[in-house]
């Protein structure tokens, strides 16, 4: 069994002995008891079915067309009851113990709620009916897309958590390139005073330091043997000298301090306006799991053959991480802004047409339909759905939401 499996497999374990859905009833004896595994009775507008003798109050939420609203329908003896004779209340009790509270009035055939039923529709439902002096209430729960997980459970499975706030949203744009040498770096070494080499010293790959001896010359006007030096420290990378040869005015070595390399980085015209000097860069290796951040030193006044011109980024390579001509990808900070809520992506997760976030009140978690602005890199923007402050989800979001799903509380209407 994976990891995946047994933690799953930990969490439906955790949830047992959960309570689900139920109703109770009301104050004057006549409850309505609902197993926690049975489906609640239904009316003839697919409304629940709150029963307190020969009072009924058929209970919906209506969303077809409209922002989630109450309707109601009372009846006594089978028969409807003036509905100016009737005064409904509900109030719903969130996680958090948050409250909203509806009034009931007239409208057509039903009572219509004065409120928006916010999603989700989750929350403990306290129902308060008044008619021809006598009072009706039941209470019910009507839980979806939460479930519990012990502490000790929910940190054995990585489920991790953050505060929800501002945060400052990073646009980037995606550039690709490759590594070479620094050109500030390099050094090309030429014979002082043109003659016969007589004695050749490194070769190609061979690490210098600066004034370690390359080539011994005979000159060809004072037939004297000069010793030509390593200008620079470095490595050899080029050579064209050997013994017996003339040096002429050549170049005989090309020495490298690879200790600097640049990202040369493709920018096309589109896109050459979005990118300025001392932008911040975030440069990959693109086939290793190297990561750096540097700056874009300059770019280019003129476009290659392929109509794009090079952004320049120099890397501290010390530590000899790039190689010269080694292919990288980057993002280039284009924009920055900040926002007063955000959530980091990785905690989001798909839940019936929306996108959501898990929030956390004790070892409670519940779904957050979010509204969301702009995403950049690892957060996205929040408009609705989520008060600052709050707990949310940010790691193995997935196994919140299979547990979820698994204990099957619905979206009742």
């Amino acid at each position: 069994m994976n990891k995946q499996l047994v933690l799953i497999a930990m969490l439906a374990l955790s949830a047992c002995g959960a309570h689900n859905e139920g109703t109770t009833g009301g104050e004057h004896g006549a409850a309505v008891a609902e197993n926690a595994t049975e489906e609640a009775q239904r009316g003839p507008h697919r409304g629940r079915l709150l029963t307190d003798g020969a009072f009924v109050l058929e209970l919906a939420i209506f969303e077809s067309g409209v922002p989630p609203e109450y309707h109601a329908w009372p009846t006594l003896d089978g028969n409807p009851v003036p509905l100016t004779d009737v005064a409904l209340t509900v109030e719903l009790t969130r996680l958090g113990n948050k409250v909203d509270r509806f009034e009931f009035s007239p409208q057509g055939d039903f009572l219509r709620g004065n409120g928006v039923v916010h999603e989700p529709h989750s929350f403990i439902v306290k129902v308060t009916a008044v008619h021809a002096g006598k009072t009706h209430q039941w209470s019910f729960d009507s839980f979806e897309g939460r479930t519990t997980i012990a502490a000790d459970i929910a940190q054995s499975a990585g489920i991790k958590t953050e505060v929800a706030g501002p945060a400052k949203l990073v646009e980037t744009l995606p550039l690709y390139g490759k590594i070479a040498t620094d050109q500030a770096r390099q050094r090309q070494v030429s014979a002082r005073y043109p003659g016969l080499i007589r004695t050749v010293h490194k070769k190609p790959g061979d690490q210098v330091r600066a004034g370690e001896a390359l080539v011994s010359i005979e000159s060809n006007e004072s037939l004297q043997t000069y010793t030509v030096t390593a200008p620079v420290s470095g490595v050899v990378t080029t050579r064209d000298a050997n013994p017996g040869e003339q040096s002429g005015d050549r170049t005989l070595f090309t020495i490298v301090d690879p200790k600097s390399v640049w990202a040369e980085l493709s920018v096309f015209t589109r896109d050459r306006a979005r990118i300025r000097p001392g932008a911040a860069v975030r440069i990959r290796g693109a086939d290793s799991d190297i990561e750096v951040q540097g700056k874009i030193d300059r770019i280019d006044v003129q476009a290659g053959a392929n109509q794009s011109v090079i952004a320049r980024v120099i890397l501290d390579n010390t530590d000899g991480q790039f190689i010269a001509g080694a292919f990288v990808t980057a993002d280039v900070t284009v924009g920055e802004r900040q926002v007063p809520l955000a959530v980091r992506t990785s905690g989001l997760q798909p839940f019936r047409d929306f996108t959501v976030v898990f929030e956390k009140v004790g070892d409670t978690y519940e779904v957050r339909m979010l509204e969301l602005g702009q995403q950049q890199g690892d957060w996205a923007e929040v408009l609705g759905g989520l008060e600052p402050g709050a707990i949310y989800v940010i790691e193995n979001s997935y196994l919140v939401k299979a547990d979820v799903e698994k204990s099957g509380a619905s979206h009742d209407h």
